[in-house]
């Protein structure tokens, strides 16, 4: 089931930078409408949104958005379904990183943490669900990584127990929504090149270091993780596809 193109609305958290904004852009490429959130800067949503309508989307709606507050959330579910009143695509990608150790880790940014990258989508998830239970067909996409799945990270514990929460939620919901059709999958990126994580890589020497820590030498970037969710996302592609977690880590979990 192929939709046409101009048939297919998008949610995206978190969509004004990173791997976010690029999952705004490729969704707008195939004339998708797209409606998507940001926390701190409207100016630079508005010109994700400006670009995405330059390359063909639909409509491409911007809203403010802390996906840890129930109120907000449950607002702006209201409002989209005002507008739109049917979902067929939700990509859970808002989220924050903690890179402290754990003797040095408080008990004010582990809820952090934890309250945006897994209660974040819990909540999205909960209250958009009956506008993806509206469409002819709905999927969602939920931005895990290799944090959820090993300990050989730089991120904190309370980063990696967030997407490992992420991983375990994709999996459990997507039993549940199977016999409505409804699908769950996530993406586990291992380190992208974005705004959240680049002073890691600012200097010629921590960049060689975090390649090398891929068999394929690379830093994944924005664009590698799109595809991915695009896959998971559309119908065409992965119909029978529901509760897996694809790992676009550049070789990082097979050694």
């Amino acid at each position: 089931m192929a939709p046409a193109r101009g048939e297919c609305r998008v949610v995206v958290t978190g969509g004004s930078r990173g791997i976010g904004r690029a999952v705004v852009l490729r969704f707008a490429r195939e004339g998708c409408s797209v409606a998507f959130t940001y926390r701190s800067s409207r100016e630079a949503a508005e010109r994700v949104a400006e670009e995405a309508r330059r390359l063909g989307a639909g409509e491409a709606l911007v809203y403010r958005l802390d996906v840890s507050e129930p109120g907000m959330v449950e607002e702006f579910a209201s409002r989209l379904g005002e507008r739109w009143g049917s979902v067929n695509v939700l990509v859970n990608n808002a989220g924050v990183i903690s890179f402290t150790r754990f003797d040095e880790l408080s008990l004010e940014e582990w809820e952090r943490v934890l309250r945006v990258n897994l209660t974040g989508v819990f909540l999205v998830t909960r209250a958009l669900l009956p506008l993806l239970r509206r469409a002819e067909w709905a999927s969602i996409v939920n931005i895990a990584s290799i944090a959820g799945e090993t300990g050989s990270v730089y991120a904190s514990a309370a980063y990696a127990a967030s997407k490992a929460g992420v991983i375990g939620l994709t999996r459990r919901l997507a039993v549940e929504l199977a016999p409505e059709g409804i699908r769950v999958n996530a993406v586990a990126p291992s380190f992208v090149e974005t705004d959240m994580v680049r002073g890691f890589i600012d200097t010629p020497e921590k960049r060689r270091r975090v390649e090398e820590l891929h068999p394929l030498r690379m830093i994944i970037q924005p664009e590698d993780v799109v595809e991915a969710v695009y896959f998971l996302a559309m119908p065409s592609l992965s119909r029978a596809i529901t509760g897996q977690v694809l790992r676009v880590n550049a070789g990082r979990l097979t050694c």
